[in-house]
């Protein structure tokens, strides 16, 4: 069996059209798993949502809803909130980017009728390998879509915080954008890091590729470059009304400006 796991795409069909491009060149997949995040923070919703029908036409596709999915369809938005950006020059700035991003999105699902699609998904999928592996794949961490998530300085005991008691022996998640793997009290994290809005110095699209055969199951990161000139350039095209938020991505300046402690993950 071999399965395709990619999380957070935000909206950026060119970079998933590179990751499953590079998929492709992978050999055959049994499935693919999409851990949220689909469509909000991004330049091209509607181009990301006709790609997805399209996997969806021709492959097994297992999704999990992530904090973003849920919030284009509640109205509920990430931090910055208002009473914590007032009298923030900065704060204020991001809070109205946001605002702005969710608000176009929204629009863009609507004009798709895509909003029974968001609804559908689900918090978690699981599968047990033929090796008797417990697999589970969330967004964030089982019934939460949102929060700390695993990250490369979590300790040991933030994890086993998050994690215990999810009753899975390899959980798989994004939400964080920084890829990683963990092994803590016989159980395998693996966090896929992000498609699209990246926050590793790289820039690039990461994803994993599971195997599992006769041995038992093997991990492969895989990290993907694609054109993120034509990415800035696709924002400009759009009018999307928070494009210099958006373009820093892709610039490398919220990657930096992370690295630095200046940058929160919501």
């Amino acid at each position: 069996m071999r399965i395709a796991l990619l999380s957070d795409i935000h909206g950026n069909d060119i970079a998933l059209a590179a990751v499953l491009t590079d998929i492709a060149t992978q050999g055959p997949i049994d499935e693919y798993w999409i851990l949220g995040d689909l469509l909000a923070i991004g330049a091209e919703p509607a181009a990301v949502y006709h790609r997805l029908q399209a996997l969806n036409a021709n492959q097994t596709v297992r999704y999990v809803r992530g904090n973003t999915d849920r919030f284009i369809l509640s109205g509920d938005r990430p931090p910055p909130f208002l009473d914590e950006a007032y009298g923030d020059q900065q704060q204020t700035y991001v809070y109205g980017e946001v605002m702005a991003n969710f608000a176009w999105t929204e629009g863009a699902l609507a004009a798709l009728n895509g909003r029974d699609f968001i609804a559908s998904l689900p918090l978690s999928q699981r599968l047990d390998l033929p090796d008797g592996t417990r697999m589970l794949g969330v967004h964030c961490a089982q019934g939460d879509d949102a929060g700390f998530g695993f990250r490369p300085d979590s300790t040991d005991e933030q994890l086993r915080a998050l994690y215990a008691n999810h009753e899975a022996d390899l959980i798989f998640m994004g939400h964080t954008h920084l890829p990683g793997q963990r092994h803590i009290d016989g159980v395998h994290l693996v966090n896929l890091g992000s498609v699209s809005n990246p926050l590793m110095p790289h820039l690039e699209a990461t994803y994993v590729l599971l195997e599992e055969g006769p041995a038992g199951y093997q991990v492969t990161p895989r990290q993907v470059p694609y054109d993120r000139e034509a990415v800035l350039s696709k924002i400009n095209e759009v009018n999307h009304p928070c494009a210099e938020y958006l373009q820093a991505f892709f610039r490398g300046d919220i990657s930096r400006r992370y690295w630095q402690g200046l940058v929160p993950i919501v």
